[in-house]
Formats: structure tokens, C-alpha cells, sequence
């Protein structure tokens, strides 16, 4: 099993890793430099998802992907909240490389869609089907899942950012060995 690097130009999207700088949830970098992993599987369906949104006028806007154990394990040690973060001892589809977290932007003008919460807004209002949110973000939303859907991604009710293979849990979990340099920021 080998991951896959994500850049922008071989997928035709923007990556901005919220996890390689302190503008997440921690308030602090996660990972240790701003590079993109998934497992080759995975990888195909983002191109899928891309292609898909650009056909549409979007571009897809990816915050997260390959997420090793170890950073796994810094996320759930500092907010071990299992409504939004899967508990490492059982392991994150992002762990298994067949996990990511993205948005659609305008390619015109750089501006998001309105998705009705922020990236990692571990709310109520983040849940797929939420009537908390305004009928355009909901609009949103579904035009999100169902280019991750057709590309082949299941989604997570919580999480309207959050797409992850089907039967993710028959992949591996991984950590930063599976990288020749670690992904994971030290302590």
C-alpha cells in the first residue's frame, strides 16, 4: 500500500492544510510542513471530485487529508470529543489515508461557498440536514455531497466538510512511518 502525494496542479484543486498551521481547533501546527497524502484509491476519487466540481464551475478546496495516528492522537488529546473526532484507538478514516475534509470555492473570485459553519465548527449546525442553517448553505451543502457522492465518497453526518471512502475501516491505519519523513509537528 503506498500513499499518493496531492498537489494542486496533478488534482486541479487548492489545498490549504488547516493542520500545518495554528489556524485550527488547537491553535497551534499539527503537522510539521503543509504536504497532502491519501491512499491511491482514495486519491483517484478526489480526481474524480475535482473534475466533477470544475464541470460545474468549482473548485474543490482541501483542509485535510492523510491524517497519521500521531496526529490523531494530538487532535483527541486536546479536544477528545467523539461526536467530531474518531477516537484513535479505533482509528480515524483520515488515518487510513481514505478521508478528506474540504470545501467548493469560486475559482472567479476566491470566495467559499457558504456552507452555514466554518471548517471544524464542532456544533450542531455542522450536521448534514441542519434546519439551523440558511436555506443557501443548505443548498450548498447538498451541491457538495452530491459531487463527493458521485465521485464515490460516503459522508459523515456530522461533518458536512468530511467525505471518507465506503468500507473505510477495511483500509490500515497508518502513522508517520508510512511516509519517508514524518507528517506529525514534535511536541
Amino acid at each position: 500500500m503506498s500513499l499518493v502525494k496531492i498537489s494542486e496542479d496533478a488534482y486541479g484543486i487548492e489545498i490549504d492544510l488547516k493542520y500545518a498551521t495554528s489556524d485550527n481547533f488547537t491553535g497551534k501546527p499539527v503537522y510539521a510542513r503543509a504536504e497532502c497524502y491519501l491512499h491511491e484509491v482514495a486519491a483517484h476519487h478526489l480526481k474524480i471530485a475535482a473534475d466533477l466540481a470544475a464541470e460545474q464551475g468549482w473548485i474543490i478546496r482541501l483542509y485535510d487529508a492523510f491524517r497519521p495516528s500521531e496526529a490523531q492522537w494530538k487532535l483527541w488529546n486536546h479536544t477528545p470529543d467523539p461526536e467530531f473526532l474518531a477516537d484513535p484507538r479505533r482509528g480515524s478514516p483520515h488515518s487510513r489515508g481514505v478521508a478528506v475534509d474540504l470545501t467548493l470555492v469560486n475559482p472567479t473570485n476566491e470566495i467559499k461557498l457558504d456552507m452555514g459553519t466554518g471548517f471544524d465548527a464542532f456544533t450542531p449546525k455542522s450536521y448534514h440536514g441542519s434546519a439551523e442553517i440558511s436555506p443557501k448553505a443548505s443548498k450548498n451543502r447538498l451541491l457538495l455531497m452530491g459531487l463527493m457522492t458521485t465521485a464515490g465518497w460516503d459522508f459523515y453526518r456530522n461533518e458536512w466538510w468530511h467525505y471518507q471512502l465506503f468500507e473505510s475501516a477495511d483500509y490500515p491505519l497508518l502513522g508517520d512511518d508510512a511516509l519517508d519523513e514524518p507528517l506529525t509537528a514534535p511536541d
